[in-house]
């Protein structure tokens, strides 16, 4: 049988988060070190900088959301953050203070959080709920590729301007650029795109469900364990890794994210969001087990690809999930802004937690803590969630 065509609106926005995504990743890799030895500031304002650019980005998005609904508009907000982000990276070039730098991320992913709730309501009213596994899958799949293309793109011009970093930051402006252009002339408000099959009527008077809301105190469940990735990379170099070859391991970690996320997502459409949803918290908790127990560098490769794995099982299929769950288009990117803020609040004490273990017992509990975390969500979503 063969597969029906996604909406135009799907493609433009993979191409959007495509040129987006290798923009940040030329800029993203290089910033600790310009910070520390361009600008000479300390590690803690490294992390300070970090805490705060990705809180602005938590709080904003279900305020956007909101807002999107309120208006029932998603364009206009959707170019409102992208291009906020897009006017804000050249001025990197300039940066002669740490607080420069924090001005611009701050920036940076106040964009992020102002767009990414109706990007996501927009995707899944422009086709329909058999298709929303797939169309997630490469939006996220085209994300993943910039994340691989966007460092490769900064070391292979690095050298040409005698590793001068700013230079690098001034030419990143450019995909972002290209970015904001797709949205501009290929992304349409829901009411300019095609026809959709009739929606059944929705009593919910303007309001998430309850199912929605169970299924979010799961997810917070699960990225209490799901800690930041650095841990991973901490871990690869606990055992002997190379530190040459940890870009080598992110990078294929990321090409494993990238050329899973549209099978799976399109295997969600088969089998249903719930049974592929726990089989990603199941990949999780594997990884994270072994990610504990491992004693040797050719396991670590290994899990990380299997890590890879589970973000092709989980990403895209998690926000598809929630398309299903809240059905209500008029409360749709409030109910993705709830979705992204809780899980970013979630993932700051999830980094605590997984540093104070690891620091008072050792790498093999903290991990263990992830994969339990894992297990105790796949259980209440097996339990609680019906649909």
């Amino acid at each position: 049988m063969q597969k029906n065509k996604l909406d135009k609106n799907v493609k433009a926005l993979g191409l959007v988060s495509l040129f987006t995504d290798m923009s940040s990743q030329m800029i993203y890799p290089l910033l600790p070190i310009f910070l520390t030895s361009v600008l000479g500031v300390g590690v803690a304002f490294v992390g300070l900088l970090e805490g705060i650019a990705e809180s602005t980005a938590s709080i904003l998005k279900v305020f956007s959301g909101w807002y999107s609904d309120r208006l029932k508009k998603r364009k206009p907000i959707i170019f409102a953050g992208y291009g906020l982000s897009t006017i804000g990276k050249p001025f990197l070039y300039l940066a002669t203070a740490g607080w420069h730098v924090l001005l611009v991320r701050f920036v940076d992913r106040a964009g992020k959080g102002i767009r990414t709730s109706p990007r996501d309501a927009l995707i899944a009213g422009s086709c329909s709920a058999d298709e929303r596994g797939r169309a997630f899958g490469v939006q996220r799949a085209m994300d993943r590729t910039g994340a691989f293309l966007g460092p490769l793109i900064a070391f292979a011009i690095l050298p040409l301007f005698n590793n001068n970093m700013r230079m690098v930051f001034l030419l990143a402006f450019f995909p972002a650029l290209i970015a904001v252009l797709v949205i501009i002339f290929l992304v349409k408000d829901k009411s300019q795109s095609r026809d959709l099959p009739e929606k059944k009527p929705h009593a919910s008077g303007g309001r998430v469900n309850k199912d929605f809301k169970k299924f979010v105190v799961i997810l917070a469940v699960f990225t209490l364990g799901n800690s930041s990735d650095a841990f991973l990379i901490l871990r690869a170099k606990d055992l002997g890794l190379k530190v040459a070859l940890i870009p080598i391991l992110w990078l294929m970690y990321n090409f494993v994210c990238s050329v899973s996320a549209v099978p799976f997502g399109h295997l969600s459409d088969k089998i249903g969001r719930k049974k592929t949803t726990l089989l990603g918290f199941g990949v999780y908790g594997c990884v994270y087990l072994g990610f504990a127990l491992s004693n040797t560098q050719a396991l670590i490769w290994l899990f990380m690809a299997i890590y890879g794995v589970h973000y092709g099982l989980s990403e895209g299929v998690l926000r598809a999930y929630v398309a299903d769950l809240v059905e209500d288009e008029s409360v749709m990117a409030t109910a993705y802004g709830i979705y992204h803020t809780v899980i970013g609040i979630c993932m700051l004490p999830a980094s605590l937690i997984m540093g104070i273990l690891w620091q008072q017992f050792g790498p093999t509990v903290a991990f263990a803590f992830g994969a339990v975390m894992a297990l105790t969500a796949a259980t209440a979503l097996a339990l609680f969630i019906r649909k």
